[in-house]
């Protein structure tokens, strides 16, 4: 009995603790960032609390160094599809808003940039003005328009005025079965991995071996550098018993949005059954998302409504599956304009604002488009 008591004290005794693995992370980063090189780091930040761990502790390993060997730049990274869920987008932005408003003083060579989709990508004018049946798993076309092409090309515009870029992920190997093979999927022994799609693009993951409760840990033992508490942070995902959707940059990486899990992000998205977050949120008090859930869950139901579809596809040709099924083309113009209807009525109820007018001018130009061509 003692023999096994003793080894377990030696295996615990040999496992490192949460102090030495953030020592551990730290002197990495010191490490990658102090090479005799220029290239700049990306951190791509959602403000769930993997990201906002990664970006607290650059900001403290870049605050310990002195300030003439912090020369290369930082850019600190978000991603606004401009149908975020209303809670997530004023975090988002009050976090980012606080970090940019702290640079000066602290001295730190960081960049804070917001990428959105172009007004000819975002979610409304593609639905509503184009027709886009509301996602699916099988019809999933709103990622690459607003996540991944928007954070590319910003990244891609590093590489291009550096040569090459270092993308830094909160991601973690204990986040899930499917991260954890991801992670191994891309591994190849060294710090940095290439990029899966974007070339002279480098994949760095500081905090892949830290587990969700020491991610926890430290946020809740201590304060982010660049000033306020990570309470906000706490609370929202204690009312939303939930997940963030991560910043995507690649198409490997899609499946993170609407997962079934109770992940939040688009208030829109309609691949998952239920937005058990929204659910969650209006069971803690924001009854303004009620509406927004009633809305959504009305986008998903029209989508099996044969009456609101075309029976062709907007290039005017039948859409036959692999088993010989019609698949319904896209929206009706009827039904887009009763879309837009309910959806400028629900933004004067909700106050918030989820449709621009420059969406509005876009969408109506492609209905004229789209009469001129049925007409021709």
């Amino acid at each position: 009995m003692n023999i096994v008591v003793n080894q377990a004290s030696a295996q615990a005794a040999a496992k490192p603790g949460l102090p030495d693995k953030l020592k551990s992370v730290l002197a990495d980063l010191r490490d990658e960032y102090v090479q005799p090189h220029s290239t700049p780091w990306i951190i791509g930040f959602s403000g769930g609390k993997d990201s906002t761990l990664l970006a607290q502790l650059v900001f403290e390993m870049l605050l310990a160094l002195p300030p003439r060997l912090r020369t290369r730049r930082v850019h600190v990274v978000a991603n606004d599809t401009l149908v975020e869920s209303p809670v997530i987008a004023s975090h988002l932005q009050s976090v980012l808003d606080r970090i940019a408003g702290s640079i000066d003083a602290l001295r730190l060579p960081v960049t804070v940039a917001k990428t959105v989709p172009d007004i000819d990508h975002t979610f409304w004018v593609n639905l509503i003005g184009r027709g886009y049946p509301s996602p699916s798993r099988m019809f999933r076309w709103c990622t690459d328009r607003m996540k991944i092409i928007p954070t590319t090309e910003y990244i891609q515009n590093q590489v291009d005025e550096s040569g090459q870029a270092i993308l830094l992920l909160g991601v973690r190997r204990a986040e899930s079965s499917q991260r954890a093979r991801s992670v191994e999927r891309y591994e190849n022994g060294e710090r940095l991995n290439a990029h899966n799609s974007l070339k002279k693009c480098y994949v760095y993951k500081p905090i892949v071996e830290l587990t969700t409760e020491e991610v926890w840990q430290t946020l809740l033992q201590s304060s982010p550098p660049w000033g306020g508490t990570h309470r906000e942070l706490v609370t929202m995902y204690r009312n939303a018993g939930a997940g963030e959707c991560p910043l995507v940059t690649d198409k490997s990486e899609a499946p993170s949005c609407g997962t079934s899990s109770s992940r939040f992000g688009c208030w829109t998205c309609t691949v998952v059954e239920k937005d058990k977050s929204a659910e969650s949120f209006i069971e803690s008090g924001y009854g303004d998302l009620e509406p927004l859930l009633e809305f959504r869950d009305w986008l998903k139901e029209i989508r099996e409504d044969g009456s609101m579809r075309m029976a062709t596809r907007r290039n005017g040709k039948l859409n036959f599956v692999g088993d010989g099924r019609l698949i319904p083309g896209p929206f009706t113009l009827d039904a887009r304009r009763q879309i837009l209807d309910k959806l400028v009525a629900m933004q004067e109820e909700v106050s918030l604002a989820l449709i621009s007018d420059e969406e509005i001018a876009t969408i109506k130009r492609i209905w004229a488009e789209d009469l001129s061509n049925l007409s021709a």
